[in-house]
């Protein structure tokens, strides 16, 4: 007897129609002999609603409290899936994070996994019953709800395939797969066959939305491989995350990546010095400011520019924790360009095959789109330009790169 481990997106638990879709797939699997446990994130767009409604009772929630609010999005598509699976004849029960034994850190927002106690879940597959546990939460050592992140169900369910050493994890959401790009920005993107963890994870990093980036960490280290498809056609094959691709496709541009809302933060006249990078970015650490591509210019009269990339959500903390420390750096002022986005090109075959780069920088120039900063791994590179200029380059990459064609 197989144990499943299947996750179901807000799109797939949207409405009370689609919840009895999901219900009706699930029970298809237990019919067929599966022990199935099926993580759920909130319907549709409960957490921002959640989220929304908030802000019109306090100008500042305090996190405890909006984990406990925003928890219950999850909690309630568990329980209503659990009913719709009762009423087919299939018996279910419905589990909290807490209740499901995922033990987090206590970072309210952002929380980690520590360890999962699955005697409960193992109690009651024991028992027959397919176990709907709510995703994206989990419990502090202190016994407060906490929550792992925006898309985090999605860890929620790798992580539980891992600890309870399951015969497959699904992933379902409303789209077919991993696609070569955002279909929605680049209609000729495909949906891929397979895809490595390394390639996964630098697309889930520069902005693929598909599948959480921790979850695919998770994956990788426990070696858990992960079938993403879509929930509502079956015709689709859907894409398998796994240790890596089939060898012919390592050798090429596997994806597209690219993100919106990103701004840029130049910290001019920074005195050329050891230390001076810690004395700008550790505050920036301690106010919970996520940095990504940074740039040093060469000295000049022991005289440096600093440029560094951030969430656009992030500018106005940054720019207020660096101009509070620009006394005693000794810099002469902060320059900031709040419209930005960032392009990235994906593949296992940059590591070891010249000409990718040359490439992306002509596609770009020829398009007349600016590279306003660039950075790099053995394989990925992201180049960041203005912001209205995006999705006209992740079209030429795309088509430069000839991902239209089938692996």
């Amino acid at each position: 007897m197989s144990l499943v481990v299947q996750k179901y997106g807000g799109t797939s638990v949207g409405d009370a129609e689609r919840i009895l879709h999901v219900a009706a797939r699930i029970a298809a699997r237990a019919q067929d002999g599966n022990r199935v446990v099926a993580v759920v994130s909130a319907m549709g767009n409960s957490t921002d609603e959640l989220h929304e409604l908030a802000l019109q009772v306090s100008q500042s929630p305090h996190p405890r409290e909006m984990d406990v609010l925003l928890a219950t999005g999850e909690t309630r598509s568990s329980a209503l899936l659990s009913m719709a699976l009762d009423d087919l004849g299939c018996s279910a029960v419905s589990l909290s994070g807490a209740q499901a034994g995922i033990h987090t850190d206590a970072v309210h927002g952002r929380a980690r996994i520590a360890d999962i106690n699955t005697t409960r879940i193992k109690q009651e597959l024991s028992a027959g019953r397919v176990v709907i546990v709510a995703g994206f939460q989990g419990i502090s050592e202190e016994l407060d709800i906490t929550t792992l992140g925006r898309g985090a169900s999605d860890t929620t369910a790798v992580a539980l395939a891992a600890s309870l050493n399951a015969d497959a994890c699904e992933i379902y959401t409303d789209v077919a797969g991993i696609y070569s790009a955002d279909p929605r920005v680049c209609p000729s993107a495909r949906p891929l066959k397979d895809i490595g963890y390394d390639e996964m994870l630098e697309l889930a990093t520069t902005g693929a939305g598909v599948m959480h980036s921790r979850a695919v960490e998770i994956a990788a280290l426990y070696d858990v491989e992960v079938l993403v498809m879509s929930s509502f056609d079956d015709s689709m094959l859907g894409t398998v995350i796994r240790v890596e691709a089939t060898m012919e496709q390592a050798s090429k541009v596997r994806g597209i990546a690219h993100q919106n809302h990103i701004a840029k933060i130049t910290i001019r006249g920074v005195p050329d010095r050891p230390g001076i990078a810690a004395e700008l970015f550790e505050p920036l650490a301690v106010a919970g400011v996520s940095v990504d591509t940074i740039v040093q210019n060469a000295s000049v009269e022991d005289l440096t520019d600093m440029t560094f990339t951030l969430n656009q959500s992030d500018l106005e903390a940054a720019v207020q924790t660096v101009e509070a420390s620009l006394p005693a750096i000794g810099a002469s002022e902060v320059v900031t360009d709040a419209d930005l986005g960032s392009v990235s090109i994906v593949g296992t075959g940059m590591a070891t095959s010249p000409g990718y780069a040359a490439l992306m920088f002509r596609t770009l120039h020829e398009h007349e789109i600016n590279i306003e900063l660039i950075s790099t791994s053995e394989i990925r590179i992201t180049c960041i330009v203005h912001a209205d200029q995006v999705a006209n380059a992740v079209g030429a990459l795309h088509n430069a790169f000839e991902l239209d064609r089938e692996d």
